[in-house]
């Protein structure tokens, strides 16, 4: 299956559509952690103005895409969301990849990235990907893994 693919930045415009995607995509999480994670409540009419949301699209569908903030010395990734019929492809990677020459191209030597404890996939993959655990934060009744990969610039 040879699908095209195409990664491209997000507008006003995209706001619902990722609102939609990010819903689907952490809509798993409710039951684990009791609660709607952050990104399913968060604003994204004014995510889109204020952060750098990049879009994946495969065959014109957005399937996928990743929230950055680029700070005074790392970038922070705010949301990585991969619609469920499409995780397991490595799409997630390819998009935590596309972070990295980010933060090279801004100058930037590090990448932050934070996510619930009990998102136990996510923090095998971002461990896998070579980030390591900077500190767990109590957060809400859970815990908070914060994490940090160095980048070459």
């Amino acid at each position: 299956m040879n699908e095209a693919m195409s990664l491209r930045p997000s507008t006003v415009e995209d706001a619902s559509a990722i609102r939609s995607l990010i819903r689907e995509a952490y809509s798993k999480w409710v039951p684990v952690i009791g609660r709607e994670p952050l990104p399913m409540t968060a604003d994204y009419e004014e995510a889109v103005k204020k952060h750098r949301i990049d879009l994946l699209y495969l065959d014109g569908k957005l399937v996928a895409l990743i929230e950055m903030l680029p700070k005074a010395d790392h970038l922070l990734i705010e949301n990585v969301a991969v619609s469920p019929v499409f995780q397991g492809r490595g799409l997630g990677r390819k998009l935590l990849t596309h972070a990295e020459q980010v933060a090279a191209s801004l100058g930037l030597s590090v990448i932050k990235l934070y996510t619930n404890k009990l998102f136990t996939e996510n923090l095998r993959l971002y461990q896998k990907l070579g980030y390591a655990v900077d500190q767990e934060e109590e957060f809400r009744g859970g815990f908070v893994v914060h994490m940090s990969k160095p980048v070459k610039v």
